[in-house]
């Protein structure tokens, strides 16, 4: 890509917050960052942009402490600085909120929050101090309805975010680092997020802001920045001006915007491959019904909440339907028992990849063949090079990327950890794939790869349902949109005959059209 950059200036005779220049860092046979430019103002929201493996990752643990750059300089408050480890981070006021949020459920908010640096007296944990420092930090933060004293395993996820940025506040930070912060959050709770942002921007906190949502950029950044290979693609754009094709074009060196592929003719539709009838759980959903055809791909559309997640988990027999039936290939199935599911022939991809489908500490190969593991068994043991050149035919046929087998699961990007679940699930030679959020957390260039394999699973004949909170990808990628509120079903039609106001409507008013 050209040199096309756009650097920031900060007022006349005023240094910005931060600047990192030149920043290079190398791992064993990998130049993870190429000479790293970024420049961030105090009391700005800077988004930092790039698809997986642009070198996001690396960057915020070069300024978070975590890796030591092989090159560059950082400076900070218009002095340069050397961060050698997290805790010198923290001592200049630089904190990072990671996506895995580092919460202790069975400690309290307020231990959370001064977690590693306890208020005591003669050694003793000053509770009593603590808990009103933590009140304090919380109603800073518009949310006094946090209580210091209740166990943060309690909080839904957009209170931990809120207890992680109490916690990084609680270090006098004056710039804080959010890696995917509305990734687990619904949109109510990130409208709630992006106002603490705000009000912490106005008390004059920068503010990193790392998200795969585009359309986030332009409501809450003040500034852009885009990576691309490692390397500083555009530095200093303004997120209200610049369009999201360009910052597209940035971070993948093409136009793409939500790229679907072609739906196909539409043809007479056969027997249904998957058919639900009255299907129901207690204060969940119920009266669900509806089929899905061989090679046809239909959409469940509706707000976090609404049981869209909750009927394909029941579908697949992670939860017990209290009502109606599922049927696969004229063959119904047991309530309640995957084992039964997968038989027929029924795949899930779940909403959360990496705590629900991954072994993480597992090998790619081993992730693959987990569904399919009688496949490679002889005598009671598996035979590794079976379970391994079974596992590199669909690494191939999917384009997982390194493509090493052997390779830990963990190190992959979002996207490629999304293809060795669907990698799991076509060894399997599934008859119904159910895809809960199949590009959460996935870069706009592996989105597009993601959805030409989902077209492309469906004409080998397989029928897929999509969940996704994203209305446009459920439109733009279905051939059947289904709209769910308030656990009903309360409109069925062909996706061209419907656009995303008319299902928000329905989402929110709770009745068809």
């Amino acid at each position: 890509m050209g040199s096309r950059e756009s650097q920031i200036t900060a007022p006349a005779g005023q240094e910005p917050l931060l600047r990192m220049s030149g920043i290079v860092k190398h791992f064993p046979g990998v130049k993870a960052l190429d000479g790293i430019d970024l420049e961030v103002r105090a009391g700005d929201v800077h988004c930092l942009l790039g698809q997986n493996g642009a070198g996001k990752s690396t960057l915020i643990k070069v300024l978070a402490g975590a890796h030591q750059p092989n090159g560059g300089t950082i400076s900070w408050q218009g002095d340069e600085i050397r961060i050698v480890n997290p805790q010198d981070a923290l001592d200049h006021g630089i904190a990072t909120i990671y996506q895995e949020l580092d919460l202790v459920d069975g400690l309290t908010v307020a231990e959370n929050i001064h977690l590693g640096h306890e208020r005591a007296r003669w050694g003793v944990v000053a509770r009593a101090e603590a808990n009103r420092a933590a009140a304090e930090l919380l109603r800073r933060l518009g949310h006094p309805e946090v209580a210091p004293d209740i166990e943060v395993g309690r909080l839904s996820s957009a209170g931990k975010q809120i207890v992680s940025m109490a916690r990084a506040l609680s270090y006098d930070a004056k710039l804080i680092v959010m890696d995917e912060p509305s990734a687990v959050l619904d949109q109510e709770e990130v409208t709630r997020l992006f106002g603490v942002i705000r009000e912490l921007a106005a008390q004059g906190v920068a503010i990193v802001y790392i998200s795969h949502r585009l359309e986030e950029i332009r409501e809450i950044g003040d500034r852009v920045t885009v990576l691309k290979d490692g390397r500083t693609a555009a530095t200093g754009l303004a997120a209200a001006e610049t369009p999201t094709s360009e910052i597209i074009r940035l971070m993948t060196g093409r136009s793409i915007e939500y790229v679907f592929p072609d739906r196909p003719e539409r043809q007479q539709v056969g027997d249904p491959v998957l058919e639900v009838s009255g299907l129901g759980r207690a204060g969940e959903f119920g009266g669900v019904s509806f089929t899905v055809a061989a090679g046809e791909v239909v959409g469940l559309a509706g707000l976090v909440g609404s049981g869209r997640s909750e009927i394909l988990e029941t579908i697949y027999g992670a939860r017990k339907a209290k009502a109606g039936t599922v049927t696969v290939a004229g063959r119904r199935l047991r309530a309640g028992s995957v084992g039964a599911a997968v038989s027929a022939g029924v795949g899930l991809c779940p909403e959360e990849r990496k705590s629900q489908a991954l072994v993480l500490h597992e090998s790619v190969a081993r992730n693959i063949t987990l569904a399919s593991l009688g496949r490679f068994a002889r005598g009671g043991f598996v035979n590794r090079g079976d379970e391994r050149r079974a596992a590199d035919e669909q690494v191939r046929a999917l384009d997982v990327r390194p493509a090493d087998v052997r390779r830990h699961v963990r190190t992959l990007s979002g996207g490629n950890q999304q293809k060795v679940v669907l990698a799991r699930w076509l060894l399997r030679e599934c008859r119904v794939l159910l895809l809960d959020e199949p590009t959460r957390g996935v870069d706009v260039g592996a989105r597009s790869e993601i959805y030409a394999l989902v077209r492309e699973l469906a004409a080998s004949g397989i029928a897929v349902v999509v969940v996704s909170s994203e209305i446009e990808e459920v439109i733009g990628l279905s051939d059947r949109v289904l709209v769910i509120s308030d656990g009903a079903l309360v409109h069925d039609s062909p996706a061209e005959e419907i656009n995303e106001h008319q299902v928000l409507d329905m989402v929110m008013e709770g009745e068809a059209a």
